[in-house]
């Protein structure tokens, strides 16, 4: 079915949204950490962001979510958010550049892909191949250069890695809020467990931030949080899969390409074959699923094709 323009125009601006908006949150973070406490400016978008969008969807006529939709959204903030983020967030504090940052994050796919076997969803040799590529491929990166001397500040990231792709996975079994209010939720808890680690960690904002650092918290709630998340949310419902999610492997060469031109980030020839490897890695997990869900459409359509003659070839029919 041919797309009326006004949709092909939503379809490219939500794609514009993912590929670029969120490509580049990892550069607009190494700005922001630059004056304020990691885990307080996690917190601090996501608040914000989240407040925000609660009040404008309560505003349209939004549903209200139950307390068990708002129990199971706090859970997947937590995972999503406050791990998968904010430990994000501090690793780039550590000064783990933002390129590199963005590749190990693009393995949240494969990881997914992992945790989906737990819920009896099976992955094809395919996809198999692509995990199998793409851990390769955070070895090769881990002896690059740029991590050799932050072992901590790679573990981080791993583990926000596995934390957002468990989340994602146990998301799709949870009784979630309706549509964006889903993530609306999710950012409020999310923000404000950030604060409280925040509290308890001992940050403390002895100076206002700077110009630079009140704009990254700006962009970060608006394009990165509010923008970002409607995107993608109208992507998965308006879109194939497959192109819903392509921007994990976009988004680390966004994030490289940002960090070399700005911030003069560099990528040696190691952690160059690392980023292809990993992309390629994403990509083949991608078509893995594509193709796998494409024969199960095909099967289920046989059934019902099947179930169909049968019933016409009943007399009592």
């Amino acid at each position: 079915m041919r797309l009326r323009d006004s949709d092909q125009v939503k379809l490219a601006l939500s794609l514009f949204a993912l590929y670029i908006i969120w490509g580049s949150t990892y550069f607009v973070i190494r700005i922001g950490v630059g004056s304020w406490p990691p885990l307080m400016m996690a917190g601090v978008r996501f608040l914000i962001a989240g407040a925000l969008l609660t009040t404008f969807l309560l505003f349209k006529g939004a549903a209200r979510p139950s307390l068990r939709q708002i129990v199971n959204a706090g859970m997947i903030g937590i995972l999503l958010l406050a791990v998968g983020n904010g430990l994000v967030t501090v690793a780039e504090h550590l000064q783990v550049p933002s390129g590199i940052t963005a590749i190990i994050v693009a393995t949240v796919p494969l990881f997914t892909v992992c945790f989906g076997c737990f819920w009896g969803l099976r992955a094809t040799k395919l996809e198999w191949a692509g995990i199998i590529l793409g851990l390769m491929g955070i070895i090769l990166l881990n002896t690059g250069g740029n991590l050799t001397g932050n072992p901590l500040g790679a573990l981080l990231i791993v583990v926000a890695s596995v934390s957002w792709a468990f989340g994602s996975i146990w998301s799709s079994r949870l009784d979630l809020p309706k549509g964006l209010m889903t993530g609306a939720v999710e950012m409020v808890v999310a923000g404000g467990v950030l604060l409280a680690a925040s509290r308890i960690s001992g940050e403390r904002l002895d100076n206002l931030p700077d110009t630079a650092g009140l704009l990254a918290v700006a962009y970060l709630v608006i394009f990165g949080s509010i923008i970002a998340i409607s995107a993608y949310m109208y992507l998965l419902s308006h879109a194939r899969p497959a192109l819903a999610t392509s921007y994990a492997y976009v988004n680390p060469v966004v994030a490289v390409l940002l960090g070399m031109g700005f911030a003069g980030e560099h990528l040696n020839p190691i952690e160059w074959l690392a980023l292809g490897v990993i992309v390629l890695a994403v990509a083949i997990v991608m078509v893995g699923k594509s193709l796998y869900s494409g024969k199960r459409t095909l099967i289920q359509n046989d059934r019902e094709a099947n179930a169909a003659t049968d019933k016409c070839d009943d007399p009592a029919a």
